[in-house]
């Protein structure tokens, strides 16, 4: 005889799944990855004492020079100075051939005299005229024509006498007297040659200063300080010294150099510091103390130049923006933006972001 055991409610499968299902939730599954910790190269940021120290050669040249010629053309005769010759101001430099200005001035003068011949016998006609003008017995017709031609003669005399003046200075022109003090520092032309007017025959370099001249690249001009004082010292002797401070800059680059001529005038140049001499100008850049970085540790935040900062407490990393001073393919100088000892990364720093924890390769001191 079989017996039938009635079948549990289907309602008692239920609590039994609710019970297995609250202990795999209590279980909690797989733990969460932790976070991720990247190795970083870092640098502590340290205070610059100074600025950088840039030398450059140059020459000594004269703060003014002066290109003495001729007013007149003409064959040149006789040159009386040579480079390295000292003049003063009223010394004739050089000649030219004298006769066709000596042949002007006895025509001019010859001319001179034939008018003033002629305004005598003009001048009689006249006061004859005038004399029978007023006993009647002439026309006042013929009394006019007296009158004028006098007045046309005058014209002719002053006329004659302009001319002499002229080849009087023309002949004048033909010796070349300078007018500064200085030395010869070019010779333009040679005894002999036929010279037109305003040909250099020589130039003068005048006494009044001396310039040390360099040609500066356009990155190191850009970087110039405003108004720099540069110390100028002569290459064959570092005793020898001076200062000086930027007189002249060049509008335009040297068309092969691509360098900017820059003229120092110097403060009461030493007598060792001649014309030509090779000297070496000094100059410091960012006078102004800042922090010097490795260029690696730039990035960028809002289109403006940044670093990351690490936390050395919770060894996390935040992104600062700061300035800049000046910079290098090597280096930069921060000028705000961090504070001495900060720890900023150089080498990682494209893979970073906000918060990340960091591990330091070294660097930090």
């Amino acid at each position: 005889m079989q017996h039938r055991f009635p079948r549990p409610p289907r309602r008692a499968a239920l609590p039994c799944a609710l019970a297995i299902g609250l202990l795999a939730a209590c279980d909690g599954g797989p733990p969460p990855a932790p976070p991720e910790i990247r190795p970083v190269r870092v640098v502590t940021v340290e205070r610059a004492a100074g600025g950088e120290v840039v030398s450059l050669t140059g020459t000594v040249q004269a703060e003014t020079e002066v290109n003495l010629a001729f007013r007149i053309d003409g064959r040149l005769v006789e040159r009386l100075v040579n480079v390295g010759d000292t003049v003063r101001a009223g010394q004739v430099v050089a000649r030219l051939n004298r006769e066709n200005e000596e042949n002007g001035l006895r025509a001019a003068r010859a001319q001179l005299a034939a008018a003033r011949a002629q305004l005598v016998e003009a001048q009689n006609n006249y006061w004859r005229q005038s004399e029978l003008l007023r006993d009647g017995w002439t026309t006042r017709v013929r009394y006019d024509q007296a009158a004028q031609t006098r007045q046309s003669a005058q014209s002719a005399v002053d006329a004659a006498e302009a001319q002499v003046g002229i080849a009087e200075t023309r002949l004048g022109y033909t010796e070349l007297v300078s007018d500064v003090n200085g030395r010869v520092t070019q010779r333009g032309a040679e005894p002999g040659e036929v010279v037109q007017p305003g040909r250099m025959i020589v130039q003068v370099a005048r006494d009044e200063g001396r310039d040390a001249v360099f040609d500066v690249p356009p990155t190191l001009k850009d970087q110039a300080p405003a108004n720099p004082v540069i110390e100028v010292v002569l290459a064959t002797d570092p005793n020898v010294r001076t200062t000086g401070r930027v007189r002249e800059v060049a509008p335009r680059a040297d068309a092969v150099t691509g360098t900017f001529q820059v003229r120092v005038g110097l403060a009461d140049p030493p007598p060792a510091m001649r014309l030509g001499a090779t000297v070496t100008g000094r100059l410091t850049l960012g006078a102004s103390a800042g922090f010097a970085i490795p260029a690696s540790a730039l990035t960028r935040a809002d289109r403006q130049p940044a670093v990351w900062v690490v936390n050395p407490a919770e060894q996390t990393v935040a992104l600062r923006t700061v300035e800049l001073v000046r910079h290098d393919p090597g280096h930069v100088v921060v000028g705000s933006g961090l504070e001495p000892g900060e720890i900023v990364v150089t080498a990682g720093v494209q893979a970073l972001r906000p918060g990340q924890k960091v591990r330091l390769l070294g660097g930090a001191r």
